[in-house]
């Protein structure tokens, strides 16, 4: 229904467009024809530079599809060579040491499982408040609309940006300019229940990441690999705390990395004073 509404949809979006060039050319008193040269300027600027990502694209693109062709390959021989790989593990290890290592495989292995149940839990009942908020504003494609925010909502700090923006132009383009103000308060409210209730009790709880790191880590993520980066950061992250919390000289680093802090108040460090 979505793709036969999408020449009708276009049309309004067109028509929603106009009015703002009206609007703009009344309030700030400028002529709508240098309105429409700067956007067709825009739109030439834009042009030339989607030309330029059209190859890097289609490239990408492509070696995604191959990775998903690939990806039951891939598991079926991590399976099927599992007992050489950790074979191979205990061989970089001394013997004493392989209890420790079998305990850190193991607690990784759960910590994994527990953070895809819990993100696939979050991503459910995100789905639902934005799917019935969406219903009863009476919004079109509320079931679509609602499932792909919750689907752009894993992306962390970015997806329920872009979840938003998409809704609100559907809903421009369908119904009157209040019901964007009202999608933005529905998105606004689920938003703050997913950051204080269901991230840190179904998600965070299950991976004991402090924000900062939290952030530094998808940010850095994103930086190296892009949007998979994104999505891999935190249990790798999570991974990462694991073997440092069971490694005496990197306890350190798994403080840094845990979301507890020490009751005690005292000064760890004094600086001099100047």
């Amino acid at each position: 229904m979505f793709g036969e509404m999408l020449p009708q949809l276009e049309e309004k979006i067109n028509t929603l467009f106009t009015d703002i060039i009206q609007w703009v050319s009344q309030t700030f008193n400028l002529r709508t024809t240098k309105i429409n040269a700067w956007i067709d300027q825009m739109k030439s600027t834009a042009l030339n530079s989607a030309k330029s990502l059209i190859g890097p694209t289609i490239l990408s693109m492509g070696g995604m599809i191959a990775v998903f062709l690939l990806l039951p390959v891939y598991i079926f021989l991590i399976l099927w060579y599992k007992q050489l790989f950790l074979e191979f593990i205990s061989k970089l290890f001394l013997a004493e040491k392989h209890n420790t290592v079998a305990e850190i495989l193991m607690e990784s292995k759960l910590l994994i499982q527990n953070y895809l149940i819990g993100l696939l839990a979050e991503t459910g009942i995100v789905a639902v408040l934005n799917t019935l908020g969406l219903i009863i504003l009476g919004v079109e494609y509320a079931v679509l609309l609602g499932v792909i925010s919750a689907v752009l909502n894993i992306i962390p700090y970015i997806g329920g940006i872009v979840a938003t923006a998409l809704t609100i132009i559907i809903v421009l383009a369908t119904k009157s300019s209040i019901y964007a103000l009202w999608v933005l308060i529905l998105y606004g409210t689920v938003q703050f229940i997913d950051n204080n209730i269901l991230m840190p009790k179904i998600v965070a709880s299950r991976i004991k990441i402090n924000e900062f790191i939290s952030i530094v880590a998808v940010l850095l993520g994103s930086a190296l690999w892009g949007i998979p980066g994104m999505f891999l950061s935190l249990p790798l992250i999570a991974i990462l705390k694991v073997i440092f919390d069971r490694v005496e000289p990197l306890k350190p680093f798994g403080l840094l990395l845990g979301n507890t802090m020490s009751s005690n108040k005292r000064k760890f460090l004094k600086f001099p004073k100047k």
